[in-house]
């Protein structure tokens, strides 16, 4: 028998319902499947990295650190599950290497998705706060902290079940429990929301001016998981619960475009008529001779009790109150100044006292 037969003879050996080909093959196979993932891993985090460093982009680093975290349990669970699957095996040794791939991509998966939930959560934090706002910080965490429970809790439903557990009585322990987590909680539960609420839908943002229900006015310095907290134009420090927030009337200043004035002023009656039409004219050519302004209208609007009443209305094109005020007392100087030219003189509240005089008739006698 020549060495080609004889190998041939131990090849065909059975072991355990397998030639010893077959284990080889799965063997080979294994191999294989290890190099590969292992190669590919590692020219794809090569690629990605130059990429990455190319464009200057978070999102591919974060592609880079997330392959980086897929490793060996993996890519051996994997190609043993494939390696096996051409081989005769117990019912038992499968079942046991199906829960070992579904266990561990599971655990992975639940890893890499926690990773990029909290990038997501960041980056769209980041985008409607202010990047240098220290508590950016605490709210992704809390966010995120919420949404890893969420997430392991699936996970673990989907592995007993796969695990062939049944998860009914679980499932409806987790809600039994859920629900009275829920009531103990209600009030953190409920500003933990509204703060998910107010960072989806973006009502204000740290520096912003708001006024709440015409009572409260500030401006928020800090925008929490349970509390915000808005400094007010006295220096007290107001805090506010987030649901209590979300119930509220608010407005925001700092949203504001341009700003609408309206302002009255008062001549008195002795003005003559032509000064009178004159006036219109006069506050007409100041404002649109302004910058950052722009002129609605002027008119005479009606008598008053002391005085001849002239409404103006324009916008200033800033959000800002200091420019506002800026702008009327630049107006308001320049209306003096023509009114002392032509001689105008604004009205102040006076009182006219008409006295008869009657003669007294005496008679005689």
């Amino acid at each position: 028998m020549n060495f080609i037969e004889q190998l041939n003879t131990w090849l065909s050996i059975s072991i355990f319902q397998n030639t010893l080909v077959a284990y080889l093959q799965a063997l080979a196979t294994f191999l294989v499947l290890l190099l590969g993932f292992s190669v590919v891993k590692r020219f794809l985090i090569k690629y990605l990295s130059r990429m990455a460093a190319i464009k200057n982009t978070d999102f591919g680093n974060l592609i880079v650190s997330l392959l980086s975290k897929i490793g060996m349990p993996v890519f051996s669970v994997v190609s043993l599950y494939f390696a096996i699957l051409p081989l005769n095996l117990s019912e038992t040794l499968r079942v046991f290497v199906r829960y070992a791939l579904v266990i561990v991509v599971t655990i992975r998966v639940v890893v890499l998705l926690q990773e990029i939930i909290t990038y997501g959560i960041g980056r769209a934090y980041r985008r409607r706060m202010k990047s240098d706002d220290p508590s950016i910080d605490l709210m992704v965490k809390s966010i995120a902290g919420i949404t890893r429970w969420v997430v392991w809790s699936l996970a673990i439903i989907f592995i007993l079940d796969n695990l062939g557990i049944n998860i009914s009585t679980f499932v409806a322990g987790i809600g039994i429990g859920g629900v009275a987590v829920a009531l103990a909680a209600q009030a953190i539960l409920g500003d933990a929301f509204s703060a998910l609420s107010i960072f989806l839908d973006k009502p204000f943002e740290i520096g912003d001016f708001i006024i709440l229900d015409g009572d409260y006015l500030g401006s928020v310095e800090h925008i929490g998981i349970k509390t915000t907290r808005i400094r007010s134009l006295s220096g007290e420090e107001l805090i506010f619960s987030n649901s209590d927030l979300t119930k509220s009337r608010i407005k925001n200043y700092k949203r504001m475009q341009t700003r609408r004035i309206a302002f009255k002023f008062g001549v008195t009656y002795e003005t003559p008529f032509e000064q009178v039409k004159k006036i219109p004219d006069i506050a007409k050519s100041i404002i649109n001779g302004m910058e950052g302004v722009k002129l609605d209208r002027v008119h005479f609007q009606s008598f008053g009790d002391f005085s001849l009443v002239y409404e103006v209305v324009y916008y200033v094109n800033s959000a800002d109150y200091n420019i506002y005020m800026d702008k009327q007392q630049e107006i308001n100087f320049a209306l003096m100044e023509n009114f002392k030219q032509e001689e105008i003189a604004f009205a102040y509240p006076t009182q006219t006292l008409h006295l008869k005089r009657e003669e007294a008739h005496c008679e005689r006698r």
